[in-house]
């Protein structure tokens, strides 16, 4: 008889998703307080944007790892979440129309492990290597008493500056269709939950195989968030991208929504690719509806552009001719703003 596990959701898990998207919205007036004449577009957006000419806009991001820090440090392994950190924010700014100019980073620490240190800083210096991004620094505080000895925290800071045409959502409309770029893994996003899942309900360590993969729970867990802008640059220097959303903490739902006008919906068509066995492991073994898996994992897919009808095939051959790949896995629809996830057949 199958068994059919108690659910686990990530609220439970030690991170509410509501309660962050309620703090934003409260958070919006306070930042619109300090609205100046340079700033452009939306609070809540993946990157603020701040004209500094009347030629010349910049995009800036801050962004942490989350708990993916936690499985390196037990792993031992640190030179990656360096890495996924400058990635990350690459893609939020990328989703503005931005490239990376510099980089700042921000790593705590409760004692200082100056071997560590280093790992994780040759991370970020890789990721900013691989995306043409200047380290300018960063801070490395020490605060025994907040952090417990080995444990370690880290934060990156990144500005851009707006050079590739991608309007955004004011220029989504009905009949677009929706181009999606697969993630490596989990990304940065849902450890809290993926950690409970793997450890403690299937009791698994970071030596053991993650069923289904073939690989060890370190390695898959480990595996770098994925930066699409080599990917996506040809196809948004032309101006064939309307609009990107980043799929990270929130997922499918919560991300893709944001670059919605409010007269459409997404209606992304779930059948059209397969997450894989670390997702589907999430799934079967947390217990969650449909809604709250794809709203608390990434589930396979790590970037959604939205792209005119007449372009899909072009933006699908440039992605594919820089080594990328993408497919159509939905449409956008006559609506209210929602994201829909459905199932053809």
């Amino acid at each position: 008889m199958k068994r059919t596990p108690d659910r686990l959701s990530y609220a439970e898990a030690g991170v509410d998703i509501a309660a962050a998207e309620g703090l934003t919205r409260r958070l919006a007036h306070l930042a619109e307080s300090t609205r100046s004449e340079g700033v452009q577009g939306r609070f809540g957006s993946f990157g603020g944007r701040f004209r500094i000419s009347e030629d010349a806009e910049l995009v800036a991001s801050a962004d942490g790892v989350g708990t993916k820090v936690l499985v390196a440090r037990a792993a031992d392994r640190h030179g990656t979440v360096g890495e996924d950190l400058v990635n990350h924010c690459v893609n939020d700014i990328l989703t503005e129309g931005a490239v990376p100019l510099f980089f700042l980073d921000y790593f705590a620490c409760g004692t200082l492990e100056p071997d560590v240190a280093f790992d994780v800083i040759s991370g970020i210096a890789r990721g900013c290597r691989e995306n043409g991004c200047a380290l300018l620094g960063g801070e490395t505080a020490e605060m025994p008493g907040v952090y417990a000895p080995g444990d370690y925290d880290l934060a990156g800071f990144i500005v851009g500056r707006v050079s590739l045409p991608v309007p955004g959502r004011d220029s989504v409309s009905e009949g677009d269709l929706l181009i999606a770029l697969p993630s490596s893994g989990l990304h940065t996003n849902g450890y809290s939950l993926a950690r409970k899942v793997v450890f403690e309900r299937l009791g698994l360590g970071l030596g053991d195989e993650l069923p289904g993969t073939g690989e060890s729970v370190a390695d898959v867990l480990l595996r770098v968030h994925v930066s699409y802008l080599p990917f996506l640059r040809a196809s948004c220097d032309r101006g064939a991208i309307r609009a990107l959303a980043h799929i990270t903490g929130g997922g499918i739902p919560g991300n893709l929504s944001r670059i919605l006008p409010g007269d459409c919906d997404a209606r992304v068509d779930v059948s059209t690719w397969d997450p894989g066995p670390l997702f589907g492991l999430l799934g079967r073994e947390s217990g969650l509806e449909i809604d709250e898996l794809y709203g608390t994992f990434n589930m396979g897919v790590g970037m959604i552009a939205a792209v005119s009808p007449d372009e899909v095939r072009q933006v699908l051959s440039e992605i594919d001719c820089e080594g990328g790949t993408g497919f159509v896995c939905g449409v956008v629809a006559r609506g209210t703003g929602n994201v829909v996830l459905e199932r053809a057949g």
